[in-house]
């Protein structure tokens, strides 16, 4: 049993930021990796607000992810409503997820100013759905919004609402700082009532306005709350939610609470960077722990001290969240994660001295020109094998062309493509026409090769992102495209960057294809 178990909200809460949309494809590689770190409960947003959330509840289950609980979110009964005909209830029974989470009221200022009922009327409201949900679902967890501002104006109102979800039956009652901007202080003192107050599990959902997130969820944890709620790299409304990166190595090295497991927290830095890349965001270097600059180091008492004992100027391992000591001007870790990543892919790479110099030369050249390979990790493997001298050249290319024609204004563009590759001496030639340039050079290519390769057949492009990575040079600038790839087992990101977008395209798919032949292979040597 953990001592904290994690309430990952990021596909709802982390989906309401400014600059933040995933796709669905992109949310089901979220749940996936969420599991990976050892989250308990995965929230998938509310059914009834888009189709996109509704679909994800029908797609997860196929996902058969492990120790994990998949929570729909959503309000209590509309006041004046009976709860088995309300809409909102009912969409997340559609939902059918083991969990539910209802949000409801316990600030008397939106009792009175926005559902405008008396504060009895929304006591039946809390009571009355918590239990309706109850006799439905294995757990019903009740998030008490706006608690701690409710709690400043209206003490004992605030204290009712709580036990009026504890008789309806809540498994947990989970206190929200909503508005972000209460004090540790203002934390410990509410909690300290609600635990005279209520017997109930109780967990905690703070907002980061006031930059306290972070503080404020510990400062509930010492006050014996037992569930933490976040976003990875707190992705969030405003100025987001609490982060769950850096709350869980807080949690677990900090505070000794068992979160995770450590192989999963050596995963911290590998996921908060593939939900930026999923974002296309670009990482935040100075974040905590997983910053590329959390634990670098440039010249004078630093770098003597570090180089002798790290814990002159580090407070934790590296190690332990996935990260890396880096001496400025010159770099002097890497192997290790190269071996580590090396086990990953079941790849033995111990006393493999060259190859993982040539791995560690040309991660530095490629990353140096932009490349980026936490979400791309099927292109990273083809790199080791590269190294290794065991990536077979499927096919050669001899030339394409990508021709993106706009014959009148009123009408969408034409795009088509032509390629032209030898396979084993033979030549193949191909055209297809598709949606947009690289969605045409994809159906080009596949068609090309599907005569020696029957099985890229399956292989359908997923997702597609450019980023632009150079700035001031405007239509001129270096991209980065990321390709996730399927073939209705599995999913893998490649990645390419160039001055042209359509060669950066053409790279990512071609790993993309070289990765499908790679894992087809009857006899995989490592």
């Amino acid at each position: 049993m953990k001592d904290v178990p994690l309430y990952d909200t990021t596909l709802r809460d982390g989906c309401q930021a400014e600059d933040i949309s995933f796709t669905l494809e992109d949310k089901l590689r979220i749940a996936e990796k969420l599991a990976e770190l050892g989250i308990d409960y995965i929230e998938g947003g509310y059914p009834g607000s888009n189709a996109r959330d509704a679909d994800f509840f029908k797609r997860v289950k196929k996902l058969k992810l492990k120790n994990v609980k998949i929570a729909s979110f959503g309000t209590t009964r509309k006041p004046g409503a009976k709860a088995s005909q309300d809409f909102n209830l009912k969409v997340l029974l559609d939902a059918e997820t083991p969990v539910v989470t209802l949000v409801g009221k316990t600030w008397d200022l939106h009792v009175r100013d926005d559902l405008r009922i008396s504060q009895k009327a929304n006591l039946e409201v809390i009571e009355d759905s918590v239990a309706f949900m109850k006799r439905r679902v294995d757990e019903v967890i009740f998030d008490a919004e706006h608690f701690f501002d409710g709690f400043r104006a209206n003490p004992e109102y605030a204290l009712e609402c709580l036990k009026a979800a504890e008789q309806g039956g809540a498994d947990w009652i989970v206190l929200c700082d909503t508005n972000g901007g209460r004090l540790p202080g203002d934390i410990r003192e509410a909690i300290a009532h609600v635990n005279r107050t209520v017997a109930s599990a109780i967990g905690i959902h703070c907002h980061n306005d006031g930059e306290l997130a972070v503080a404020n969820t510990l400062a509930g944890v010492e006050m014996g709350v037992t569930q933490v709620q976040g976003t990875i790299n707190g992705f969030g409304e405003r100025c987001g939610n609490l982060n769950l990166v850096s709350i869980i190595p807080n949690l677990q090295l900090k505070m000794g609470k068992n979160c995770v497991k450590p192989a999963q927290l050596k995963k911290l830095r590998e996921v908060s960077h593939f939900f930026y890349e999923l974002a296309n965001i670009h990482p935040n270097k100075r974040q905590p722990y997983v910053g590329d600059s959390a634990f670098a180091h440039k010249g004078g008492l630093h770098v003597s001290g570090v180089l002798k004992n790290r814990e002159t100027y580090e407070h934790i391992d590296p190690d332990l969240v996935g990260n890396r000591q880096r001496v400025l001007v010159s770099d002097l870790s890497g192997r290790s994660n190269v071996i580590y990543k090396g086990k990953e892919y079941g790849i033995d790479l111990t006393g493999k001295s060259e190859a993982i110099h040539d791995i560690l030369r040309r991660t530095k050249e490629l990353e140096s020109r932009g490349y980026e390979f936490e979400a791309a990790e099927a292109s990273f493997e083809l790199l080791i094998q590269e190294a290794l001298g065991k990536k077979k050249k499927n096919f050669e290319l001899v030339g394409f062309r990508v021709i993106d024609e706009k014959r009148n204004e009123g009408e969408p563009p034409i795009s088509e493509a032509t390629i032209m590759v030898r396979v084993d001496g033979e030549m193949e030639h191909a055209a297809a026409m598709g949606n947009g340039p690289v969605n045409a050079l994809d159906q080009a290519l596949r068609r090309a090769l599907t005569k020696f390769y029957p099985s890229l057949k399956q292989v359908e492009l997923l997702d597609y992102k450019v980023r632009v990575l150079s700035s001031g040079e405007g239509t001129a600038a270096v991209v980065r495209v990321l390709i996730e790839s399927g073939d209705g087992k599995e999913h893998w990101g490649t990645v390419g960057v160039s001055h042209n977008v359509i060669e950066a395209s053409w790279q990512a798919l071609v790993d993309s294809i070289d990765y499908k032949l790679y894992k087809d292979a009857p006899h995989r040597a490592n």
